[in-house]
């Protein structure tokens, strides 16, 4: 890491939470359905990602499989 650039990244790190810790009181309702809101939408999230991975397995598992052409595979060496 650059020695320039800690420094930086110290200052910006402690405004960040300096600005958060030193937040306003605000008024604010939330009504019992934004609970409900907030849930909905996690578990849509949630349902999205697995039917984008459900879509796409084979294409990931092609990714991560070893070739056997190259080599003998053991069903072809006769003894």
């Amino acid at each position: 890491m650059r020695k320039g650039r800690q420094p930086k990244t110290f200052f910006i790190c402690g405004m960040a939470i300096m600005l958060l810790l030193a937040s306003p009181v605000v008024f604010a309702y939330l009504d019992p359905s934004t609970g409900s809101m907030v849930v909905s939408a996690i578990v849509g999230i949630i349902a999205s990602i697995a039917l984008a991975l459900k879509t796409y397995w084979y294409k990931i598992k092609s990714l991560f499989k070893r070739d056997n052409k190259q080599g003998t595979s053991p069903q072809d060496s006769s003894d």
